[in-house]
This record gives C-alpha cells, sequence and structure tokens, in this order.
C-alpha cells in the first residue's frame, strides 16, 4: 500500500506543474476554528482570500500550556500557482507547493522538508478538517475544527 501510494505521490508531481494558472485560493478556509480533544487543543484562523493571498494563524497546546504556533500564507505566487508557506514560531517560512485541489479540498507538499511533508485541508459540512503527514501519509496528525462564533454574533 506504502508503494501504491508513493508511486501516486510521484505521478502527482508532475500533475503539479498542470494545475490551473489562476487557480482561485480556497475561500472555504476562511474562518476562526477551535478544536479540542481532551486536554488538547487547537486554533486556526484563516482571513478571506484578498490581493491573492490568504493569511492565517495557529496555536496549541496542552492544559493552560503553549506548546506551538505559526503563521502561514497560501498565496498566488507570480507564475500563477498557489504554494502555502509556513512559519512556526518565527522560524524561516517554508513553502510546499499546492499539489491537488477541489471546490472543498486543497493539498500541498513538499518531500524536501523534514516534517510536515504533506499539509491537506478539507470540508465536512461544517467542519474543517486538517492533516500533517510525511509524504508517504505515514505519522498522520489531524484536527477536526470547528467554526468559532464570535461573541459579538451572539443572539442572547
Amino acid at each position: 500500500m506504502k508503494k501504491l501510494f508513493l508511486a501516486m505521490l510521484l505521478l502527482a508531481a508532475p500533475l503539479a506543474a498542470q494545475l490551473p494558472v489562476n487557480a482561485a485560493l480556497p475561500a472555504w478556509l476562511a474562518g476562526s476554528w477551535t478544536m479540542e480533544s481532551g486536554a488538547n487543543w487547537a486554533d486556526e484562523v484563516w482571513m478571506n482570500p484578498r490581493g491573492g493571498v490568504m493569511l492565517g494563524i495557529s496555536r496549541g497546546g496542552f492544559g493552560p500550556e503553549l506548546q506551538h504556533w505559526e503563521s502561514a500564507q497560501i498565496r498566488i505566487k507570480n507564475d500563477g500557482t498557489i504554494s502555502h508557506f509556513l512559519q512556526p514560531q518565527g522560524k524561516a517560512a517554508v513553502e510546499f507547493p499546492m499539489v491537488l485541489v477541489s471546490d472543498d479540498a486543497i493539498e500541498f507538499a513538499n518531500p524536501a522538508h523534514d516534517y510536515p511533508q504533506r499539509i491537506r485541508y478539507w470540508r465536512q459540512g461544517k467542519l474543517l478538517m486538517a492533516e500533517v503527514s510525511l509524504i508517504d501519509g505515514s505519522r498522520a496528525e489531524r484536527w477536526n475544527f470547528r467554526p468559532v462564533v464570535p461573541p459579538r454574533d451572539q443572539v442572547e
């Protein structure tokens, strides 16, 4: 199975070059999202697409402790392709070119990066799903985010 997945991924590399130039940014990703599982928690916020870029920020932790945070961009590059740029805890940004896209899913990959090598977002109804892994799908971590309703929007 791993060999089949790796073969499919290697075949997908040329497909990345065939993805539509000037593809739309994933507007369905925009919003404020949260996840809690026992004492583990994570928050992710994405701004609406504007000027060819979506800006994002995420943080996660255990109990009261912040364990990690990062800033991110999903950006249309000058050549019309889309890449996801991650900047964990203020370190240098790492580029993950888009390799797959549909109406409600997007996937980025950078096999040269240590971890993660693959980043995938998709919608399941009102939920935002996110997964990072190695290129072969191993060491996968998944988040099931629900939308956050800001207090100003809540009706008493």
